[in-house]
């Protein structure tokens, strides 16, 4: 239930790919902690049923559909979110293309596309229709979901690889634009994190493959979550411009793990 006197009272989060996995679990998370959430997707059904979830604890949310690679929709969401809610304290982008794409020879011209468009470019049109209603109101926090793979290198992902690669370095980008107006920005690397659906039939010997490349345990959404929380909140008022592992040391250990 979220409480007057949370981590994030007072503030206003838009979370991008909200309706569904890491975001949801980010959602409610910020809800918990007093924030007011505007929860965004494509899927309506999913997107009621979060803002549903969130009002029966206790918390204040608004689905708002948006096709973010469209920068008119980023500028039309962020414009709904002031208007609900009269400011914008926080954005998190966390709405991925993670499927696969291939080696830089087998990557077909529209899957590149694709994987730019969702992973860097719609955070970038909405971190720039984010900053003036944030600069606005005195400052804010912005928080880039980013990957493992933009700092180490996996095989059959070079799309991918990019995207991530990029959203980095756009994080450290508007970290340095915009300090001076009091705007924040960090990326998160979350580690493997066990999915539902993904690791459903997951056979003991590729759980502990999985597990032997963490020095501590697998990460899981609530550790993201949490950091996620922390980046947003007033605690961490002197971070900005870095990128944050939630992986359990697995950034370290991957190398160890595989001789």
């Amino acid at each position: 239930m979220a409480e007057t006197g949370g981590r994030l009272a007072g503030e206003t989060a838009i979370v991008t790919g909200s309706t569904s996995g890491l975001g949801k679990q980010i959602a409610l998370g910020f809800a918990a902690e007093g924030a007011r959430v505007a929860v965004t997707g494509r899927n309506r059904e999913r997107g009621a049923a979060m803002v549903a979830q969130i009002g029966e604890a206790g918390g204040e949310a608004v689905f708002l559909p948006a096709d973010l690679s469209r920068p008119e929709d980023c500028e039309e969401l962020v414009r709904q979110v002031v208007e609900r809610f009269g400011t914008l304290s926080v954005l998190v982008n966390n709405a991925v293309d993670a499927s696969r794409d291939g080696p830089l020879l087998e990557v077909e011209i529209d899957s590149w596309e694709q994987k730019l468009r969702v992973n860097l470019t719609a955070a970038a049109w909405l971190c720039r229709a984010a900053l003036p209603p944030m600069i606005e109101r005195g400052g804010g926090s912005i928080v880039n979901v980013s990957s493992r793979a933009a700092e180490r290198g996996t095989p059959g992902l070079a799309a991918y690889t990019a995207s991530k690669g990029g959203l980095n370095a756009l994080t450290r980008s508007i970290a340095i634009d915009y300090a001076d107006r009091g705007i924040r920005c960090n990326s998160i690397t979350p580690g493997y994190i066990l999915h539902e659906t993904r690791d459903r039939d997951m056979d003991a010997a590729k759980r502990a493959r999985v597990e032997g490349q963490h020095l501590t345990r697998l990460a899981t959404a609530e550790d993201v979550t949490w950091a996620c929380v922390f980046l947003a909140s007033r605690e961490s008022e002197v971070i900005t411009g870095i990128d944050l592992p939630v992986s359990g040391g697995s950034t370290t250990a991957r190398g160890l793990s595989f001789g």
